[in-house]
């Protein structure tokens, strides 16, 4: 396994992090079989491991703690917050008040005194981005963490960010956690640029595109049976998707490579991207994306996938990603009634 730098942090990771929303209720309930997992992606050099407390309501972290000990500090562990932990409304978001409780609750799950890379879950327009900041540097400033990220950020926030950690004299933003794949190139315009802009390290979860790319969804076929089935139907049903997966099978095909390892090269290849999250669920999806590790995809391979799904394009729906305000709620992309005409 090669390591490239976590951006400018100085930390060394693989380009497979080892993701572990698949551990727990959500995914895999089995904690051996989950710690057999882990540590055979460990073996395998894997050396970077991401999860999240809102991952079965926090199993996630409490399997890769058991599973982690005595190998902990050979791992760089990345977790995030953001998610409802609870009914009471303040046991989520990006508040001071929350996120000094989420860290320790982290770190107890966990089995740690320290978290290498605590990243921002999804934005919170109603939290003030400095609050948030300075938080996160007095846990730096603490030694409960390492460095800080986010995840799924707009660009316009990941800047305005790094603009107020630079004018408070606070901590900032050293990795972004973006979804990219095949069939989510929008990321390549602006926010793949930015993050090399600001020295980020880039983490891109869903190189496979929610499983879309691992062959098993075809045109003209039945949806197969899937854990996923029920939360992406428009994704798994989305014809023009469907097309494009025929044309990347039969590139990957013509050149002795499996639909999964080609993906998985696509995302690495990126000189912006530092690692693809994979999320395996059983032993034998981690062989299958493991058995990729030394793919290395040719300039024709990459200018085919290009004319394929041009670059920039996002072609896949994405049912996961980020809706900032304005997309979501009407009144802010409306007039008052009685503003709305010229004259």
């Amino acid at each position: 396994m090669q390591y490239r730098p976590l951006g400018r942090t100085g930390i060394k990771v693989s380009p497979y992090c080892l993701g572990a929303m698949m551990f727990g209720s959500i995914g895999n309930p089995d904690h051996e079989e989950c710690a057999r997992i882990i540590h055979k992606a460990l073996d395998a050099g894997i050396n970077f491991v991401d999860t999240a407390d809102r991952y079965s309501a926090g199993e996630s972290e409490e399997i890769l703690g058991k599973a982690l000990k005595g190998r902990r500090d050979n791992v760089v562990l990345a977790t995030k917050f953001f998610g409802p932990m609870g009914e009471d409304p303040n046991m989520q978001g990006t508040s001071r008040r929350w996120i000094t409780r989420a860290v320790e609750d982290s770190l107890r799950r966990l089995g740690t005194d320290y978290i290498d890379i605590y990243q921002v879950h999804r934005p919170t327009p109603d939290t003030d981005i400095e609050e948030t900041l300075s938080a996160l540097t007095d846990l730096m400033r603490a030694g409960k963490i390492r460095a800080i990220g986010t995840s799924t950020f707009p660009v316009s926030e990941i800047v305005e960010a790094q603009w107020v950690s630079e004018r408070r004299g606070l901590a900032r933003f050293r990795t972004e956690q973006p979804p990219y794949s095949i069939l989510n190139r929008g990321i390549e315009r602006d926010m793949l640029p930015t993050c090399q802009r600001y020295g980020m390290g880039v983490m891109v979860w869903s190189p496979l595109a929610k499983g879309m790319l691992t062959g098993k969804y075809r045109k003209g076929q039945p949806t197969p049976d899937s854990p996923r089935a029920p939360y992406f139907k428009k994704l798994f049903s989305d014809e023009a998707s469907l097309e494009v997966i025929e044309q990347l099978i039969a590139l990957a095909e013509e050149n002795g490579l499996s639909l999964i390892h080609m993906a998985l090269g696509f995302v690495t290849s990126h000189p912006a991207v530092t690692s693809a999250i994979i999320g395996p669920r059983t032993m034998q999806h981690l062989d299958d994306l493991l058995a990729g590790a030394e793919v290395q995809l040719s300039d024709e391979i990459l200018n085919r996938i290009d004319e394929i799904v041009p670059p920039g394009m996002d072609l896949a729906p994405n049912e996961a990603n980020y809706a900032p305000p304005a997309l979501v709620e009407p009144e802010l992309r409306r007039r008052r009634s009685g503003e709305r005409a010229a004259a």
